[in-house]
């Protein structure tokens, strides 16, 4: 998979991603970066920026790393790891600019995982990786076949399950002590009926605008953040 930029490079080179080949523009100049390049025995090449470019939409900043895309694991890792008690699961988000967010919040808010449906959802992708600012590299996302049985099994491993949506409980006023796994509705059409009807609470976020829903990934953060209040 090719994604890009500066900063995507330094945290990829700062990771365990699989690095194929970089591949700079012909005027780069940044010496740091170069330098951890060589550091890391890499494949490098150089091309015209222009080139570089027309592979992603005119925002390479005269870096295209190959890598390997291999960022989901197994659901057994969750259920298996006794360690985890925050989960965020994402009922077919779409927007990969939204899923790149919600993934960046939920590394900086200690999220241990995330799952997504393996249909009618975005995947890992250029765009997901650069809006994310790197921190889909140490992101564990697991991708299920079925997420009303994967919220079953989660429940049967002591998880609260917490689903968003405009007609709920105020967030602030739910209980996240324990095991929580959050799941965040589609940007659309929010939680399916199945899933809201399968989670322990629905969690509100108060509107006092005339505008009725928030973006998915700032509604996920904003919920995200008042879960973490309970990891201190």
């Amino acid at each position: 998979m090719l994604v890009y930029g500066k900063n995507v490079l330094r945290e990829l080179l700062n990771s365990n991603i699989i690095i194929n080949k970089v591949i700079l523009s012909d005027n780069f100049n940044d010496k740091e970066l170069i330098n951890l390049i060589s550091k890391k025995k890499l494949n490098l090449l150089y091309d015209r920026k222009n080139k570089l470019d027309k592979l992603c939409n005119n925002n390479s900043q005269g870096v295209i790393i190959d890598i390997k895309d291999d960022f989901y694991i197994d659901l057994k890792e969750i259920l298996n790891d006794k360690n985890a008690d925050f989960i965020v699961i994402l009922d077919h988000i779409e927007d990969p600019h939204n899923f790149g967010a919600i993934i960046r919040t939920s590394e900086c808010a200690g999220v241990n995982y995330i799952i997504i449906p393996n249909k009618g959802s975005v995947e890992v992708n250029s765009t997901v990786m650069k809006t994310s600012a790197g921190a889909l590299t140490n992101t564990k996302i697991c991708v299920v076949a079925n997420l009303n049985n994967t919220i079953e099994m989660l429940k049967k491993n002591d998880y609260w399950v917490v689903g968003t949506d405009a007609n709920g409980e105020n967030y602030t006023k739910i209980n996240y002590e324990g095991k929580v796994a959050l799941v965040i509705g589609s940007e659309g059409y929010g939680l399916k009926e199945m899933i809201r009807r399968n989670c322990d609470f629905i969690a509100s976020i108060p509107m006092k605008g005339k505008v009725n829903s928030l973006n998915a990934s700032v509604a996920a953060g904003i919920v995200i953040y008042e879960v973490m209040k309970t990891r201190k």
